[in-house]
């Protein structure tokens, strides 16, 4: 099934390359499979002895029956041998991108004044423009994940820092916020409470394109001086609540695009754009929680 989460959609992404272990190619002349083995007593001789398959590399002699035997009856190679995606790739990346995000919201956090929202407000811009060029481009670019990261983690060590010095120990509560409701998905998707279907995609994709377009047109009314209030109050309150939940479905998104992928042995630089995905939505989540933890503290 393929997942509507724009990360996860792009033409070429998590697909396998045809022709994968040379199937569907021809016989060569000459080969054991053109004749009967068992024609000469196959199980007194070793019917590939004449056969490229049974020498040793250059200077050493053929293989003997029990070099073959070890060889044919080893162990498949795995995942990561054939340079296939998997679960621990997945990790690893996401880490990587995650770590990069904090220190640089930690630099920002320490280096500007907390009333100071230019640099914050310009890497927040420039992160979005990233995130779009990664989103839409067709390979994989990890050095554009991680500027990605870095800016975005720039512009969140600032915010964090001002909301932080307005109530102190609400980003504590929106980080573990954010990962409750991270484990939270994880375990119901994993335990199969939460399907993603496409019906599902369809309707979680409609309610996140138009919660999106109203916050739009609210930051465009208070560019002019309105305010709609959906920053505030018990409409701020249901606004919040309503972000959260999209990020939550993002992320069932991601879960659903990672586990298909690893599946149709997706290649393993193909884990970047699993964990941009997953970012951009841990993101979204703490980002909201932020929000709505300051409404719930008496203080927008």
């Amino acid at each position: 099934m393929r997942s509507s989460n724009p990360v996860f959609s792009r033409e070429g992404s998590f697909t396998r390359d045809a022709g994968y272990a040379g199937f569907g190619t021809t016989a060569q002349a000459g080969s054991p499979y053109g004749q009967n083995p068992y024609g000469q007593n196959a199980y007194g001789q070793n019917p590939y002895a004449g056969t490229p398959y049974a020498q040793q590399p250059q200077g050493q002699g053929p293989m003997t029956d029990e070099q073959l035997y070890e060889l044919y009856n080893g162990p498949s190679a795995g995942p990561a041998a054939t340079g296939r995606m998997t679960l621990d790739d997945v990790v690893a990346r996401t880490a990587m991108t995650l770590l990069t995000l904090v220190v640089a919201g930690a630099v920002a956090w320490f280096a500007l004044p907390f009333e100071n929202f230019g640099f914050a407000i310009a890497a927040s811009l420039v992160a979005m423009v990233v995130g779009m060029v990664v989103s839409l481009k067709r390979s994989v670019s990890p050095p554009l994940i991680l500027t990605y990261a870095a800016l975005q983690g720039f512009a969140m060590g600032a915010v964090s820092h001002a909301f932080n010095t307005m109530l102190n120990g609400i980003v504590i509560q929106a980080v573990l916020g954010t990962a409750a409701v991270f484990t939270a998905m994880l375990f119901a998707y994993k335990s199969g409470r939460i399907r993603v279907t496409a019906r599902y995609q369809r309707i979680g994709i409609a309610i996140a394109l138009g919660f999106v377009l109203l916050l739009m047109v609210n930051m465009i009314a208070m560019a002019f001086g309105a305010d709609m209030g959906l920053r505030s109050g018990p409409l701020g309150i249901v606004v919040g609540l309503i972000g959260i939940g999209l990020g939550a479905f993002f992320l069932s998104l991601d879960f659903a695009a990672i586990e298909e992928a690893i599946a149709q042995g997706a290649p393993q630089r193909e884990s970047w754009r699993a964990a941009f995905g997953l970012t951009v939505s841990l993101v979204w989540i703490y980002m909201e929680m932020l929000r709505l933890i300051a409404i719930l503290r008496g203080d927008d």
